[in-house]
């Protein structure tokens, strides 16, 4: 597949409960090193690498998957053209750009680009 998803998000109000629920389901390791934030790992054993975070603000409950590009501005541009919108312009983050857009029938959508 020429654009992998490589990334999840699962944005909640409440850290540790989803935390809770989610390691008690999945027996998922998880990383728990900043506050508000839980990573989880990626590799054979686990899949696509992800977080469990909280934004502080809308919308609060959603699920995200990030899909990977080469050129981030250039899929947003598309999308818009296709009948979509950017929910979140592209944010630099140091190990690369990400963007969140939203489909023709309103799903949203992770991009991402890794720095080169």
């Amino acid at each position: 597949m020429p654009h992998p998803v490589m990334y999840f998000e699962i944005g909640c109000r409440d850290v540790p409960a989803t935390r809770d629920f989610y390691k008690s389901l999945f027996d998922w390791e998880m990383d728990e090193g900043k506050p508000g934030y839980v990573g989880l790992p990626k590799g054979a054993a686990h899949g696509i690498g992800g977080h469990i975070m909280s934004l502080g603000h809308e919308p609060h409950q959603y699920t995200l998957f990030y899909v990977e590009v080469e050129d981030l501005g250039a899929y947003c541009e598309k999308a818009k053209s296709l009948g979509g919108k950017i929910v979140v312009p592209p944010v630099d983050i140091g190990e690369g750009k990400f963007a969140w857009i939203q489909d023709n029938g309103g799903n949203t959508v992770g991009l991402w680009e890794p720095a080169k």
